[in-house]
């Protein structure tokens, strides 16, 4: 609406709010828009005088504020302000100019003869420069014959050296020197003395001294070896002039500990007691015998140490020709489903292997080798000889050679056995192995690999293994693949096939559930018997690499029959125990506006949901335990044996295994909406007695107000204590409390909740259904309402039932239900405050 003329008619108002509306658009404008021109005079400063390149345009654009005769008086006013500083600087530096012209008058004489004995000093400089040249030049000859005459003594001195060796190692070894040296060229042939023929040498009179004798021997023929190699890089003649005497010092070295080795294994593995001899004797060989390993450790000779192991301990295998038995002998690891170790123990590298202590061999204690089952086997009767060959004679020397080589590693610090770098020596495999797994395939290979038996006495023999690294040495033999190329691994397969599945089977056959306590975690035998073939497959006495995708294939199979029978399991369970015209999963939260008798849980519709109860359970607990081992399994031990060569077939692996036990695992959400159902069911009878409040009160002679909640109230949610084993002890439940407690109570008491308040609804309608009956008398108080002469009855009704509620409130949350924020407790609690509202 405008403003009369009359009352503003210079419209000052209206003028006024648009001056402070422009001030206000233009307060938000940069100061450039809204600042007055600043007048700079002109300086040395001045950006566009002091340019390289002086611009007119920009020049004048800078001062386009500033008129033109007013800028040229600026010019000129600056111009003069120049000459005026140029002359001003001309008269400061004036006096002192004229002073130098002054002084240097008559100077260009004397700078001329400065210049005469310039040049008498450059020569002088050029002729010292050469004479310090040629000063310098012989320092550095002299001084380079020098070197050479210092290499030539080091290496004469070296070849004295390899001279004075060579010639101390063949006086240490009686190595007689040629009557001719000059005539090498025939003599070198016949330069070899015998061991016989210098056996009985002042140094060797004692047969205990040689040992030492030759590790003596040895560290000088190292050192040897050592300066003759720097020799040779020099190109000396003379080391190749006495090549053939180092090659005679090895030959003699070698030679005479061949022999004496040869003989100190013999003496430690004589049969007889009486050869035996003292005790002293035993430990000075075994002394002599680690001297001996040790000096093949040091000249690098290893395979020769092996050679004379393999000569000296021949393994007689001259039973393995004799008659065998016409049947196929048992498997001695033969699989069971009560064995303890059959499913337990994982299928690893190195599982047979156990570290063994030498003192228990030496000092004659009962063996601890793992010997076979030989009851009615010839075949493990021959191998526990072997073995017990083994660990009779050989064990002593794999585990002294392993420990040889344990001596020249870095012991600075602890580290595990798969850290250590591993010995040179592996006579487990090039000696031991080599020799017995040759003899059975060329002998008795057609016995032994018909059964179709995994490899016994290999296991066997890594109990025997000095160390991890000799095992895994020995299974990358070549005799070692070989052997297990010759296995009939079809034929091994079916049986073990036969072993798993027919126990299996035999387990599910029926459909009827069979509850156990003493095997794990698990309820069900049959459940149990799942997981023992599952883990059986991938056990170490049945587990076979070349197998394992007969062994994946046959880990599924049993997946998906497990799967199936749990399926016919549970169907079996329901179907007897359904009471006629009843609906078992009749829901405990239905909302009727009218609560008949017909709803009343019967007698026998209870009795069905307790038989079910304890299946439901068990098949919960089961199924949640053997998803959790398989997937352990799959993780330590399926998941690093499968054959992988990429991230993708790994997950295709693994889809295949959550795909196989996808057929259980499904049932995982229906098995608790089920035992909550039936929970639900049991708690629901609790709330039986709020009907009979109201009767209750108005019987009562000795009326007072109520301080405690109703009896019935704590047997409301006692079937979910008992169940979880809360109360009254151990329950089928107390193994699934952790994990479904809070979720369970959760649910049950919203249910209960519900049926709470429709009890209560439906009280309040017969109530006002009695009001209306009441014709022609004034409204009594009812329970959620006031009137009438029963109106301190109906008050201890409604603080009765107010107890009830906030007790059954407390006891939910006793078992982590979340009360407050519970949106059907918060309506049951409105219909009681609603009364009192009325």
């Amino acid at each position: 609406m405008e403003q009369s003329p009359t009352r503003d008619p210079y419209q000052l108002e209206r003028l006024a709010e648009e001056l402070e509306s422009r001030e206000n658009r233009d307060s938000h404008l940069p100061s450039q828009y809204h600042s007055l021109p600043q007048h700079v005079p002109l300086s040395h400063n001045d950006p566009h005088l002091t340019a390289s390149e002086f611009d007119v345009e920009v020049f004048l654009l800078s001062r386009a504020h500033t008129p033109l005769n007013d800028l040229r008086g600026e010019l000129r006013q600056y111009l003069a302000e120049l000459k005026e500083e140029l002359i001003k600087l001309i008269n400061d530096d004036y006096e002192a100019f004229i002073s130098l012209s002054t002084d240097l008058k008559d100077e260009g004489g004397r700078l001329e003869g400065l210049l005469n004995p310039l040049a008498s000093i450059r020569n002088d400089v050029t002729i010292t420069k050469r004479e310090l040249e040629a000063v310098q030049e012989a320092i550095h000859a002299k001084l380079s014959e020098r070197s050479r005459l210092r290499d030539a003594k080091t290496l004469l001195q070296l070849l004295l050296k390899i001279s004075e060796s060579v010639t101390r190692l063949e006086s240490l070894l009686l190595i007689q020197l040629p009557e001719d040296d000059a005539d090498d060229s025939i003599e070198k042939g016949s330069k070899y003395i015998s061991y016989e023929s210098r056996q009985d040498g002042p140094e060797d009179r004692h047969r205990g001294n040689r040992a030492k004798h030759l590790g003596r021997v040895s560290t000088e023929y190292t050192q040897l070896l050592y300066h003759v190699r720097k020799a040779r890089a020099e190109d000396c003649a003379f080391v190749e002039g006495i090549q053939w005497r180092i090659d005679r010092i090895h030959s003699t070295l070698s030679s005479d500990l061949d022999h004496l080795f040869s003989e100190t294994i013999g003496l430690l593995n004589e049969t007889k007691t009486e050869q035996r001899g003292s005790e002293l004797d035993r430990n000075k060989n075994l002394s002599d015998l680690t001297e001996c390993l040790r000096t093949y450790d040091i000249l690098g000779l290893w395979e020769d140490a092996e050679e004379v192991i393999r000569q000296e301990l021949t393994i007689c295998l001259g039973a393995l020709s004799g008659p065998h038995s016409p049947l196929i002998p048992n498997t001695p690891f033969t699989f069971s489903s009560d064995s303890t170790h059959g499913f337990q123990i994982p299928y690893t590298p190195f599982t047979a292997f156990v570290p063994r202590q030498l003192g228990a061999v030496i000092s004659g204690q009962p063996s601890q080798v793992e010997l076979l089952d030989d009851t009615d086997d010839p075949l493990a009767r021959l191998y526990n000889q072997l073995l017990r060959f083994v660990e009779r004679d050989v064990y002593r020397l794999m585990k002294i050679a392993d420990d040889i080589g344990s001596d020249t590693r870095d012991n600075s610090e602890a580290k595990s056995p798969v850290d250590i770098r591993p010995s040179k020596y592996q006579i487990l495999s090039n000696v031991v192995w080599d020799e017995i797994g040759r003899s059975i395939m060329d002998e008795i290979g057609a016995q032994v690999f018909a059964a179709g038996k995994p490899n016994e006495l290999r296991k066997s023999l890594e109990l025997l293994a000095p160390s991890f690294q000799a095992v895994e040495c020995m299974r990358r033999h070549g005799t070692y693949a070989a052997f297990q190329r010759k296995w009939q691994l079809p034929v091994y397969f079916q049986l073990r096939w036969k072993e798993i599945i027919g126990t299996l089977e035999e387990s599910l056959s029926g459909s009827r559930l069979i509850y156990t306590s003493n095997q794990g975690n698990f309820t069900t035998s049959q459940s149990f018997a799942t997981w023992v073939a599952i883990s059986a497959c991938w056990s170490s006495d049945v587990f076979i690499p070349e197998l394992n995708h007969r062994f994946w294939k046959l880990t599924l199979q049993v997946l998906h029959r497990y799967s199936g029978w749990v399926k016919q399991a549970l169907a079996a369970e329901e179907s007897p125990v359904r009471p006629s015209g009843a609906v078992a999963d009749k829901s405990a939260t239905h909302a009727s506006n009218t609560l008949t008798a017909g709803e009343t849980v019967s007698s026998e519709l209870s009795s069905a949901d307790e038989s079910l109860l304890r299946p439901y359970s068990s098949i919960l607990i089961d199924i949640r335990e053997l998803e959790a081992n398989v997937t352990t399994l799959w993780r330590q031990v399926m998941n690093l044996m499968l054959p992988q060569s990429d991230t993708t077939e790994q997950q295709m692996f693994e889809d295949a295994l959550h795909e196989a036990t996808r057929g259980f695992t499904s049932l995982l959400p229906d098995l608790p909406h089920k035992i909550i159902s039936i929970l639900s069911r049991q708690c629901c009878e609790g709330l039986l007695p709020v009907r009979g409040i109201p009767s209750q009160f108005r019987a009562m002679s000795n009326k007072r107000n109520p301080t405690e909640p109703s009896y019935f109230v704590p047997s409301i949610l006692r079937p979910v204590k008992l169940y979880f084993g809360i109360i009254g002890g151990g329950n089928i439940g107390s193994t699934l409390k952790d994990p479904y407690l809070q979720s369970f109570a959760t649910e049950i008491f919203d249910q209960v909740s519900q049926r709470y308040t429709n009890y209560l609804t439906f009280m309040k309608k017969t109530e006002e259904s009695l009001r209306r009956l009441k014709k022609g008398k004034k409204p009594t108080l009812s329970i959620f309402g006031a009137g009438g002469d029963d109106f301190k009855d109906e008050e201890r009704i409604r603080l009765q039932m107010i107890l009830d509620v906030e007790a059954f409130g407390e006891d939910a949350r006793s078992l982590g239900v979340d009360v407050d924020g519970n949106q059907h407790f918060l309506a049951l609690k409105g219909v009681i405050h609603a009364a009192e509202d009325d």
